[in-house]
């Protein structure tokens, strides 16, 4: 009896992993790619190292997804964290921890782990075509029967899986093909939104320092009169805003609040170790220490190189004053200023640009057992293009991998029992 063929569309992380694990179970598998290469957002992933996962425990890895983490749960529990990086193990990839538990390739080279994932469907024997766009995706009574191809070609197919990824990141691949393909069948496609993004503040002054990255600072997202969330690690200046780790966590809630109108400020705490006093204490000694010098040379202790300016500026004290002149009342004002620095937010930048898609196929209509569509029989969904999102750390990539194992090992052995 011969097999009937399943086809996977998208070869990123989650379409790799769905192709080699349903081809373990015994199925006959196509990936499809319509980028010349397999693989390319893995290949740029944590600045081109590849943040593939999260060492946290497992039992904790829900509260990190922000979007639908709840549909996660039992995907995540059946390939965990422990079980992906022994997966790469065994491909001869080793990891390695480091700071907020998130897991890297101890070569610090992600294409190592594109390479490892090439090895993993060439052993299996996925039959692989890229540069070869999938336009259609074809139905009958309720039943997939093929795919037809950019060119017009027809393949056929007892089961497809989606996993074309977002729309973040297009140049990648990540165009939105699988929403396309989502709403054709009969999906509901929640609507999509940047999630892990950049900010624009109306402060002109982060392009004087642009470029500069701040480690172990604190993030405050203020709007609807209170402090909504708070992110401690790093950040980064840019010319138009700020971005970094702490700030693409805080973004997902600056866009929706921005989105309803409300007025969208953060505070960075650049003294976040100290306490008010603390940092009042420190300032009197670096003044006493300064007492002769003017203020805009004495404070090259305190502050980054390129800040000073700016702090200078927006503590109202003259850059020429000798700092034993300086009032207590002003000391105090710049000891807020440094643990209450203001940015009024005033854009996310566009979805092209978020490392993560927000929406997506409605989670209500996929089974979380399976990652079957429960519209259209011997359809799969894995990956980015499911309305899932989380933070930064890892967590993005372990559940496009978890999905992937589940709805490829799900979908192998649907091919198995219609064969």
């Amino acid at each position: 009896m011969s097999l009937e063929q399943l086809i996977v569309i998208g070869g990123g992380a989650a379409g790799m992993m769905a192709a080699g694990q349903a081809a373990l179970r015994g199925a006959k598998v196509l990936l499809l790619e319509k980028m010349e290469v397999l693989g390319k957002k893995i290949a740029i992933s944590g600045k081109g190292r590849c943040n593939l996962t999260n060492d946290e425990n497992i039992a904790e890895f829900i509260r990190h997804y922000p979007g639908n983490g709840r549909f996660l749960q039992g995907v995540l529990r059946e390939f965990d964290n422990l079980s992906l990086r022994r997966f790469f193990a065994d491909l001869g990839v080793e990891t390695k921890v480091e700071r907020g538990g998130r897991v890297f390739p101890v070569s610090d080279d992600a294409r190592i782990i594109v390479t490892a994932l090439e090895k993993f469907l060439r052993k299996t024997g996925v039959e692989i075509r890229t540069g070869t766009a999938a336009k259609e995706i074809l139905f009958e009574k309720g039943q997939v029967k093929g795919v037809r191809l950019a060119g017009g070609e027809i393949l056929a197919a007892k089961a497809v899986i989606i996993s074309t990824g977002g729309a973040s990141y297009p140049a990648t691949g990540s165009t939105g093909d699988g929403y396309r393909f989502a709403s054709h069948a009969g999906h509901q496609v929640i609507p999509l939104r940047p999630a892990l993004v950049p900010l624009r503040t109306a402060e002109t002054w982060v392009r004087e320092v642009q470029g500069l990255a701040l480690r172990n600072v604190e993030a405050s997202l203020w709007f609807a009169g209170k402090k909504q969330a708070s992110e401690f690690g790093e950040m980064l200046f840019t010319h138009f805003g700020v971005s970094g780790p702490i700030i693409l966590t805080l973004s997902r809630l600056a866009g929706e609040a921005l989105a309803q109108g409300q007025e969208v400020r953060l505070e960075i705490n650049l003294k976040p170790a100290l306490k008010a006093e603390q940092l009042d204490s420190r300032l009197q000694r670096d003044f006493q220490a300064c007492s002769n010098k003017q203020f805009k040379n004495s404070l090259n202790d305190l502050l980054p190189k390129s800040l000073i300016p700016v702090i200078i500026r927006l503590s109202g004290i003259s850059p020429e004053r000798v700092m034993h002149q300086i009032t207590r009342e002003e000391r105090r004002k710049l000891g807020l200023l440094l643990q209450k620095l203001p940015l009024t937010v005033t854009d996310v930048l566009p979805l092209a640009a978020a490392i993560v898609t927000a929406g997506g196929v409605e989670v209500k209509e996929i089974n979380p057992k399976t990652m079957a569509s429960k519209i259209v029989d011997g359809l799969y969904w894995a990956g980015e293009v499911v309305d899932v999102d989380g933070v930064t750390g890892g967590y993005n990539l372990q559940a496009a991998f978890a999905m992937g194992y589940r709805a490829g090992r799900a979908a192998g052995e649907f091919i198995l029992a219609h064969s």
